[in-house]
């Protein structure tokens, strides 16, 4: 087998249709678009969404809801998390640049630590927020809950 006699499978692959070449070729005159109407013309484009002149889907359903755009977003850590990062980086400070670092949260993201899971680490958490019970649960461990701004 040498380069120069590679060659595609028998029946892998077929030529291109070369529309609009001529009648003999059974593809000329119309040029497979049938006859007259907005499709056969050249330019032709349906807007998006366009059903025919029937009542688009995005029209029959009404608006509904509300975007507050006062809402604040946090990225929940429960306490079975923090205990494992306690664990794997031997720290006493959990900041929320050490768990930026284990990507347990993205850089712009508000943490909120919720109470899920056993404490028994005695650390310092810094967090933008905190559930009642994971406050509590943190200062019976001996550590302490430090809010940010």
């Amino acid at each position: 087998m040498k380069l120069h006699t590679l060659k595609p499978a028998d029946g892998s692959t077929k030529s291109r249709k070369r529309i609009g070449r001529g009648q003999g070729t059974g593809r000329g005159g119309t040029s497979t678009r049938g006859h007259k109407g907005a499709k056969s013309r050249s330019g032709y484009s349906q807007k998006e969404g366009f059903e025919g002149g029937q009542m688009p889907l995005q029209r029959r359903i009404p608006k509904f809801g509300f975007t507050n755009p006062n809402r604040v977003e946090y990225k929940a850590i429960n306490l079975d998390a923090i205990q494992s990062l306690a664990d794997s980086s031997k720290e006493t400070t959990i900041t929320v640049d050490l768990m930026i670092a284990n990507g347990l949260v993205g850089k712009k993201d508000l943490v909120k630590v919720l109470g899920r899971g056993e404490l028994s680490a005695k650390v310092e958490v810094t967090a933008h927020a905190f559930s009642a019970t994971a406050a509590e649960t943190i200062e019976k461990a001996g550590g302490k809950a430090v809010k940010l701004g």
